[in-house]
């Protein structure tokens, strides 16, 4: 059996363990977070920088646009992520899901909106130019479009950029008393004439080229799905209800 002078001998070592070791322990600097150098690096912030389903690699996301850096920040792989269990593309749904961050900073007050008379089944956000042909024709299906329970709203994009005819014609609807009268107007070819104002062309178009948009119309659904270019009224209607749709329908 252990002694009293042997347990006493036992404790006071484990004291002493435990007053030596504790400084050192609580000392310990914790390890670099890795996504420091790499915000530092890329010019982003820290909070838009995360694990990816990699070890060892990070995502990056600068609005919609994503890529992939290692841990030490020296490699960065700009290309798209795919789980080949599941077939989902891991980047696009990154994506989306920065388009829905995007957009949810868009108060309606800032967008020209037109809704159905009745609940919206769904939002969409269409990026506009308003010399754009298949903008206009979009347009023209709007009574159909808010029938079927979409609800649009229009931000402006327009594609030759600032100083150019598309960006003043913007901008004037923009200054119109009834802006949603003036865009239909102007999406007829109609000149409009408005009084010089403060407007967000710029900051829509921005805001469009960090959503990726590369042309118009530049479709997003609610759920931020990327929809390149026109669809009809029912085939835009049963994508955005999650239906797969066939070049035919």
């Amino acid at each position: 059996m252990m002694t009293t002078t042997a347990m006493l001998h036992g404790r006071s070592l484990l004291l002493l363990l435990t007053a030596v070791l504790a400084p050192a322990l609580a000392e310990s600097p914790r390890p670099a977070d890795p996504r420091t150098a790499i915000a530092e690096r890329l010019d982003v912030r820290i909070e838009d920088i995360r694990p990816s389903p990699i070890p060892g690699l990070y995502e990056v996301r600068r609005g919609a646009e994503i890529g992939y850096v290692s841990a030490d920040g020296r490699h960065y792989i700009d290309g798209d992520l795919f789980d080949i269990g599941t077939r989902d593309n891991l980047t696009e749904l990154a994506r989306e899901q920065g388009r829905v961050e995007l957009l949810a900073g868009v108060r309606d007050d800032d967008a020209i909106v037109f809704a159905p008379d009745g609940p919206a089944r769904h939002t969409i956000t269409v990026f506009t130019d308003i010399d754009c042909q298949y903008c206009q024709k979009l347009h023209q299906d709007m009574a159909e479009l808010n029938r079927l329970g979409i609800r649009v709203r229009y931000l402006m994009f327009p594609r030759g950029g600032p100083d150019t005819a598309s960006w003043r014609k913007a901008e004037a609807v923009w200054c119109s008393a009834d802006r949603r009268d003036a865009l239909t107007r102007a999406k007829r070819g109609e000149a409009i004439k408005a009084r010089t104002c403060t407007t967000p062309v710029a900051d829509q178009y921005e805001l469009g080229r960090r959503a990726g948009i590369h042309g118009t119309p530049g479709i997003i659904s609610d759920r931020g799905e990327y929809i390149a270019g026109y669809l009809p009224p029912a085939r835009l209607a049963k994508l955005l209800a999650g239906a797969s749709v066939k070049a035919d329908d």
